[in-house]
């Protein structure tokens, strides 16, 4: 995973009976079929570590009022936009968050052309994410136990008026079992949050899911119904040091754009290589 610049967290399998994330590409289904995993979309500003906690649900609430507390600028943001990009079936939503006008909740997806092996194999090569990953100049796995990866991470954007942006992180990831939907679709996430580093929060999920026309529509789904894979991310993030979000807004959208896109082009090299 990576963090917002990279902004987002990975997290790979290593026991009860699974394959190894390497392993997984090299086992790759010859028929054609998130998020937690290489998503990696990483901001990151100098700042002291914080306390370690498990990651808490995001907020799915609707959007809050405006912030009387902002400054007289607030009338003219907007508390929620979005971002759709057909080629990619791509979607993204960011809203403010109620009485936190420096807090910014993201969720977005992406359609897969690959299984969802391949997706999460690509998620889960932890240190193979900085080779495809723009934004993410260092990722480092820390350690690596059952469901569990910690990881290390940098990333560095270029903003307006030649200024730059870092982030660095430490972030703790937690590799759900695979989940088994309606028809034989199936489901597996990595919730993840940055136990030390330059956010003051920055937790999410990534979720690899099975997913058909059908199912988009709310229609009834048949037994052998084929399915598509989509990617999914939802973020929470505050950065620690006082950086007004609204003037990283733009970047950060479009890096966490940016991130799953390349996972999406990553994952179907990775299954053209072993056929189809």
């Amino acid at each position: 995973m990576a963090m917002a610049s990279s902004a987002s967290c990975c997290f790979s399998p290593s026991s009860h009976g699974r394959p190894h994330p390497h392993s997984l590409r090299s086992h790759l289904p010859t028929t054609t079929t998130s998020i937690p995993a290489r998503l990696s979309l990483g901001l990151r500003l100098a700042a002291r570590p914080a306390p370690s906690r498990n990651p808490r649900p995001i907020s799915s609430s609707p959007s809050p009022a405006p912030d009387a507390a902002d400054d007289g600028e607030h009338s003219a943001e907007r508390e929620e936009q979005e971002d759709r990009d057909e080629r990619y079936g791509f979607e993204m939503e960011v809203r403010k968050l109620p009485g936190k006008k420096n807090r910014r909740a993201v969720r977005a997806r992406v359609r897969v052309g690959a299984p969802l092996e391949a997706v999460w194999a690509t998620l889960t090569d932890y240190e193979g994410l900085a080779g495809f990953i723009p934004g993410l100049s260092e990722c480092r796995l820390l350690r690596q136990e059952a469901a569990f990866a910690r990881l290390y991470q940098v990333g560095e954007q270029d903003l307006a008026l030649g200024f730059k942006f870092n982030a660095k992180g430490t972030i703790d990831c937690y590799e759900g079992e695979m989940e088994v939907l309606q028809a034989g679709a199936r489901r597996r996430e990595i919730a993840f949050n940055m136990v030390e580093g330059d956010f003051k929060v920055f937790e999410g999920k990534w979720s690899v899911e099975e997913v058909s026309d059908a199912t988009e529509e709310g229609t009834e789904v048949s037994a052998g119904q084929e399915f598509q894979t989509t990617l999914s991310y939802v973020v929470e993030l505050e950065p620690k040091l006082w950086v007004p979000v609204r003037l990283l807004e733009g970047r950060i959208c479009k890096e966490i754009k940016t991130n799953l896109v390349c996972i999406r082009e990553e994952a179907e090299r990775i299954q053209r290589l072993h056929g189809k």
